[in-house]
C-alpha cells in the first residue's frame, strides 16, 4: 500500500545544479558527537560541501564557537545544541532547536558514541549501560525524529532527489569480534541491523539510511594506539592499506553518502578501514 501511495508522489531521481565543491548546498544537517574526532571532521565536510551544520556536543571546550566560526567562513551557517543523545527529552528539545534555527533537516549523521572497556568479568552494568545507551539507543532516538521531518516534509527536488539522508557511524566491530570490549561491539553490530531495518522501512518514503564502518582513525578515543612508533608499528599488522585512517578520510565517505550522487545506495555499510575487513592474518595464514 505504502509503495502504491508514494511512488507517483516523488520526483524521478536527477542531479539538482550545484556549485562545483558545494554538491550539498541548501541542505540542513545534524551531526551528533561533533565536537571531536570523526564527528568534527564529518560535520566540518558537510559544511564545506554546502550544508549548513548543527553541531551537537555533550561537553564542550570552546571547539565548537571555533567550528561555527570555520563553517561561517566557508559560506554555510552553523549552531551548537547541547544534548545527551541517550535521553529521549534532550534529543527531542535538540530537534525542536534545530528545526526552529533551520527549518527542516536533510541530513542526520548519527556518529555520536563512547567506550568503557573492560573484561567481560570485570564489567558493570553501568559500563554496559553507558554504551548501549549513547551507540545504540542514541541512534534509534535520532533518527526516529529525522524520520518524522521526512516524511512530513517530503521530497524537495530543488535541495535533493531525497526526502532525507540518515548516516549511522558503525565501526569494523560491527562484522570484528573484539574481546575486552563486549558493549561497543555489541553496540555496532546493533546499529548494523538498526540500520538496515529503518533503510527497509522507509525507502519506499525516499529516505536512504546506511552506516559507514571505519577502521583504525587516528581521533582521541584510541590516542593509545597511534600515538608511539611503537603502537602504530603494532596497529599497522591489522591494516593491508599500511596507513592508519584520519578523520577526513572518514568525512568524505559521509559527504558522498549524503549527497545525490549516492541516490541509489541504501542499507549498506561502507567500511573506510585500510583493508581491515579482509582479516590481514590470513593473508599468510589460513
Amino acid at each position: 500500500m505504502v509503495r502504491e501511495i508514494y511512488k507517483n508522489h516523488y520526483p524521478k531521481p536527477h542531479m539538482p545544479c550545484v556549485e562545483p565543491g558545494k554538491i550539498l548546498k541548501g541542505q540542513k544537517a545534524l551531526v551528533t558527537g561533533a565536537n571531536s574526532g570523526i564527528g568534527k571532521a564529518v560535520a566540518l565536510g558537510l559544511a564545506k560541501a554546502g550544508a549548513s551544520v548543527a553541531i551537537n556536543y555533550v561537553v564542550d571546550d570552546g571547539t565548537v564557537d571555533r567550528m561555527i566560526k570555520e563553517i561561517k567562513s566557508h559560506g554555510s551557517d552553523a549552531i551548537g545544541i547541547k544534548a545527551d543523545v541517550s535521553k529521549e527529552d534532550e534529543v527531542k528539545a535538540m530537534y525542536e532547536t534545530m528545526l526552529k534555527a533551520f527549518g527542516t533537516i536533510d541530513i542526520l549523521v548519527n556518529n555520536a558514541g563512547i567506550q568503557r572497556d573492560a573484561p567481560l568479568d570485570q564489567m558493570t552494568l553501568a559500563q554496559w549501560e553507558a554504551v548501549i545507551g549513547v551507540n545504540l539507543t542514541g541512534q534509534f532516538l535520532c533518527a526516529r525524529e529525522a524520520v518524522k521531518e521526512f516524511k512530513r516534509r517530503g521530497v524537495v527536488p530543488e535541495v535533493s532527489c531525497a526526502a532525507g539522508k540518515i548516516i549511522c557511524m558503525s565501526s569494523v566491530h560491527e562484522v570484528i569480534p573484539w574481546a575486552g570490549h563486549v558493549n561497543y561491539a555489541s553496540s555496532k553490530g546493533g546499529v548494523m541491523l538498526l540500520m538496515k531495518s529503518i533503510a527497509q522501512e522507509v525507502a519506499p518514503f525516499r529516505i536512504r539510511v546506511n552506516s559507514i564502518g571505519p577502521g583504525a582513525i587516528k581521533t582521541p578515543i584510541n590516542h593509545s594506539a597511534w600515538a608511539t612508533p611503537e603502537a602504530e608499528k603494532e596497529l599497522l599488522t591489522l591494516i593491508p592499506y599500511q596507513r592508519v585512517g584520519e578523520p577526513e578520510d572518514i568525512a568524505r565517505v559521509a559527504v558522498w553518502l549524503a549527497s545525490d550522487y549516492a541516490d541509489y545506495v541504501t542499507g549498506t555499510t561502507i567500511f573506510a578501514d585500510g583493508g581491515m575487513t579482509l582479516y590481514p592474518g590470513f593473508a599468510t595464514g589460513g
